[in-house]
């Protein structure tokens, strides 16, 4: 994955929307939409997407959940920005 700029200005939530499937992680996960928008705004790693290059993965620690590392999958491209899906990654902790 290649590494991507952060977003120019600060996401809120009007600036975003979900796919049935994030909606349904968000609940499954226990995953805040606060959590959501602090990975977007302040992301500590930006990916490109290896098979989709309309899509962007941003990852930040989350302090409140043991700083275990949130990705957050998004279409950077429509507007709103669309989530596609969320997750732990427990692959990446201790290395961002």
């Amino acid at each position: 994955m290649k590494d991507r700029k952060k977003p120019s200005h600060k996401i809120s939530a009007s600036d975003i929307s979900f796919t049935l499937h994030a909606k349904k992680v968000l609940v499954e996960r226990d995953i805040s939409i606060d959590w959501v928008l602090s990975v977007l705004n302040a992301p500590r790693k930006t990916l490109s997407d290896l098979e989709d290059s309309d899509l962007t993965h941003a990852l930040c620690p989350i302090a409140e959940n043991g700083n275990r590392v949130l990705r957050v999958v998004y279409n950077d491209h429509v507007r709103p920005r669309r989530i596609v899906t969320v997750y732990f990654d427990r692959t990446v902790k201790g290395k961002i």
